[in-house]
């Protein structure tokens, strides 16, 4: 992984629009406090309206979709891998994992 372009994370995130995806989103502790508390979902299906990548660092990403939206707050890092998945993840100062907010065409590996 690399650190954010948002352009380039932009760009990506346009070319999803309209189309059925899988959507990972994950926190783990220290995202949002200091405690033990996560948030956990794999494989849900999405098909949003509109993306957009805001902030300076780290950033935010929201994906609107009929009903309302879903937003990851605290991403630092992304790639495309080589099955064409948007990988964007969130590290803290020490570099441990915070935040995972993956699009995929295919579900994800169980």
């Amino acid at each position: 992984m690399r650190p954010i372009e948002p352009v380039a994370v932009q760009a990506q995130l346009d070319q999803f629009v309209g189309t059925e995806l899988y959507l990972h989103l994950e926190t783990t502790r220290g995202a949002y406090t200091e405690g033990t508390y996560g948030a956990f979902a794999r494989n849900v299906r999405v098909r949003f309206r509109r993306a957009r990548i805001a902030g300076d660092g780290p950033f935010r990403v929201g994906l609107e979709l009929d009903g309302g939206w879903v937003v990851a707050e605290g991403l630092t890092d992304w790639e495309v891998d080589a099955q064409g998945r948007l990988l964007l993840a969130g590290h803290d100062g020490e570099g441990r994992l915070t935040v995972a907010f993956e699009l995929s065409r295919e579900p994800f590996p169980l």
